[in-house]
């Protein structure tokens, strides 16, 4: 009866170890990082009428170590993306193809970016949730 009591406390000061020991196998995760607000601007079309866009960005990193360092350098991603998509037309956009080499181009100079800030590209993949030309 005695034994029993002993035999308890002894598991519940084991549980913790177990568990932290659980945590330190686990993967890191793939997390989302959408940029928010949109990125808004004028397209590079020829003509008389401006055109503008609005794209909804998520960058796909994994861990959350790679997340607080994308969020660091945030502004510096959203520059690049701007500058890219203004130098787009409508026509490039509009075209599915177009999107897709232009989704390849945004993550090359994103990946870029990031590589001369933290010596690494921590973004993995670039997507649009959102691409409206008007």
């Amino acid at each position: 009866m005695k034994l029993l009591p002993a035999l308890l406390l002894s598991l519940t000061i084991c549980l913790p170890a177990l568990a932290s020991s659980e945590k330190k196998n686990e993967a890191p995760q793939t997390l989302y990082h959408n940029l928010v607000p949109s990125l808004i601007g004028n397209l590079a079309d020829p003509g008389n009428r401006l055109k503008f866009f609005k794209a909804d960005v998520a960058l796909r990193v994994t861990g959350s170590e790679a997340e607080e360092r994308l969020k660091l350098h945030e502004p510096l991603i959203r520059h690049q993306l701007v500058l890219l998509f203004s130098a787009q037309t409508s026509e490039t956009i509009n075209a599915p193809e177009g999107r897709e080499a232009l989704r390849q181009q945004a993550l090359q100079q994103v990946q870029a970016a990031i590589t001369g800030e933290e010596g690494r590209p921590i973004v993995e993949d670039l997507l649009f949730n959102n691409l409206i030309i008007q």
